[in-house]
């Protein structure tokens, strides 16, 4: 028993220090979110689709590959597009490195490696598919409402959203009300910063009694020993389409558990609910499961190359 409150303990004290950065960094995001002008919203859909993807898809909220989805299925992006917001989505990632002290070391790399993975395959993908003579038509983003769309939650989420008698959500699931502004700017924040404090405190708590158990020099040994393996198991966890998978990879990352080339593996894969939405549509199974394999495959080599370097060892 006295074993495993000093775990407990330990794993509190590691997560707690994090919590008022968190909530800081999402008050920010969504007031940055609510009050960002893009009104040139049929970029996603032009030449500049796969750049604007991968900078859209950084932004740290796990619903922006479900949109990705519905504005794919809906013929508003090229797969190029999707795939580059697929690479570039990172979830709680870049909060959590951002949070941890030493751990905001590593956002410029990872922040910079994403970006330009996501661009690369977008443009690459799209490129495949204009050789081999598909081609892929794109319809423009037409304002159905009142009001021109002009921020994150109005373009981003309005704009591709059609279906009638369905109500209208912002990324993180939520029906935003402006004139509740204590709410949306930080209860909200509050509640998605305890929701991620917990997966943070559960990865914490089974990480330390893995080391307890075994020992640190061990567990270090063991991580080397496997390296290859590791992009495998950490794009495995990626494409669990789940807030919490970023959080494991992160998590683990900033412990010693995986190599920086790992977890850049399995953050690419983390595309979280979006595949959740492309899987609705069975009669395109074989396009689905042929997203899915793109999504495992290429991260799995991109980070045994990167294990290659002399990065995060």
């Amino acid at each position: 028993m006295d074993h495993f409150i000093e775990i407990l303990v330990h794993a509190l004290k590691d997560t707690a220090p994090l919590l008022p950065w968190i909530l800081l960094i999402y008050i920010v995001i969504e007031l940055l979110q609510s009050k960002a002008d893009l009104t040139k919203v049929n970029r996603f859909g032009g030449k500049l689709g796969p750049i604007v993807g991968a900078a859209t898809g950084l932004i740290p909220q796990c619903g922006f590959s479900i949109m990705a989805a519905k504005l794919f299925e809906q013929k508003y992006i090229t797969v190029g597009t999707l795939l580059a917001i697929f690479f570039a989505t990172s979830d709680e990632a870049f909060i959590i490195m951002l949070s941890s002290g030493e751990g905001a070391a590593w956002v410029l790399p990872m922040l910079a490696a994403k970006i330009l993975i996501g661009m690369a395959v977008g443009y690459v993908a799209d490129g495949l598919i204009s050789l081999i003579g598909h081609r892929q038509v794109c319809v423009e983003i037409q304002n159905t409402y009142a009001k021109h769309p002009n921020t994150t939650h109005e373009i981003f989420i309005r704009a591709y959203l059609e279906e009638k008698d369905v109500e209208v959500r912002c990324s993180c699931g939520r029906t935003h009300d402006e004139t509740r502004p204590f709410m949306n700017y930080f209860v909200y924040p509050l509640l998605h910063t305890l929701k991620v404090a917990a997966f943070i405190f559960l990865v914490n708590f089974v990480l330390t009694w893995i080391i307890h158990e075994v020992g640190e020099d061990v567990f270090a040994q063991f991580m080397r020993q496997n390296r290859f393996a590791q992009p495998f198991v950490a794009c495995a966890i990626g494409l669990i389409p789940n807030c919490a998978s970023s959080v494991v990879l992160t998590e683990t990352f900033l412990s010693g558990g995986i190599t920086f080339g790992s977890c850049l593996a399995g953050l690419c894969s983390n595309a979280g609910m979006g595949f959740v939405v492309l899987l609705r549509n069975t009669r395109q199974w074989k396009r689905n499961l042929a997203l899915i394999a793109i999504c495992y495959a290429l991260p799995v080599i991109i980070g045994l190359l990167v294990n290659c370097l002399p990065i995060g060892a």
